[in-house]
């Protein structure tokens, strides 16, 4: 199948319809930090990421960031704009060099309503993409600052090899990009960063931010939510 082979949304196609779907799409490398797609942009397109990863986040219109997902290869982003037609909400980054395919909202959509399986993909997609931006929601409306960035540390760390109760996040997160994710300021994260560190419950290494005491974090964020 090509350049698409690495899309599971595609996984169920027959060859004719691999070889007439390459034939639609088109690819573009991005270097790092090239904007790909801007917010309210009136294009439509799908893209679909073949190679390398992008951050897809939004800007209020007083310049504050929020970050809403990092997407890597496999991934796809801005069937929205394909499925309702309006602008994009966000905007999209390259946060490395990437190769990205572009297909027409048109032909994505033959394939949406015309392939169950392909369908049945997106839409588990959208659930999944939907789940996460209510737990968002609801950690933004019950947890407080730190309380937020605890549950943040443990949701983009994975357990670390040399000691599986532990986990690391690798490499360690800019505080900036980990207050664009909880919606606050890079201070605030500092701080609370250094009181973690404080407590022993987290450690910098040159691998990594290693949280020492996933069970102390796990249970502030319970005993919050009670």
């Amino acid at each position: 199948m090509g350049a698409l082979n690495k899309i599971s949304l595609f996984s169920s196609l027959s060859e004719g319809q691999c070889e007439s779907l390459e034939k639609k799409i088109v690819t573009r490398t991005y270097n790092e930090n090239e904007l790909i797609l801007d917010f309210e942009d009136p294009s439509s397109d799908v893209l679909f990421i073949l190679s390398g990863k992008v951050r897809v986040l939004y800007r209020s219109v007083l310049g504050r960031e929020v970050i809403l997902a990092d997407l890597s290869e496999g991934d796809f982003f801005g069937e929205l704009s394909a499925i309702d037609g309006k602008g994009r909400s966000a905007n999209v980054t390259a946060l490395q060099r990437s190769e990205i395919a572009r297909l027409s909202s048109s032909h994505f959509l033959e394939l949406a309503t015309g392939v169950p399986e392909v369908a049945s993909e997106i839409l588990k997609v959208l659930v999944s993409r939907i789940r996460s931006l209510d737990l968002r929601f609801s950690e933004m409306s019950v947890l407080k600052t730190n309380e937020r960035l605890y549950a943040e540390l443990l949701r983009l760390s994975v357990p670390r090899r040399s000691n599986k109760e532990q986990r690391i996040i690798s490499p360690p997160p800019f505080h900036h990009h980990l207050a664009g994710r909880i919606g606050c300021r890079r201070e605030v994260v500092s701080r609370e960063l250094s009181a973690l560190m404080k407590d022993g419950i987290l450690e910098k290494t040159r691998g990594g931010l290693v949280i020492l005491d996933v069970a102390e974090l796990e249970g502030r964020i319970a005993a919050a939510l009670n």
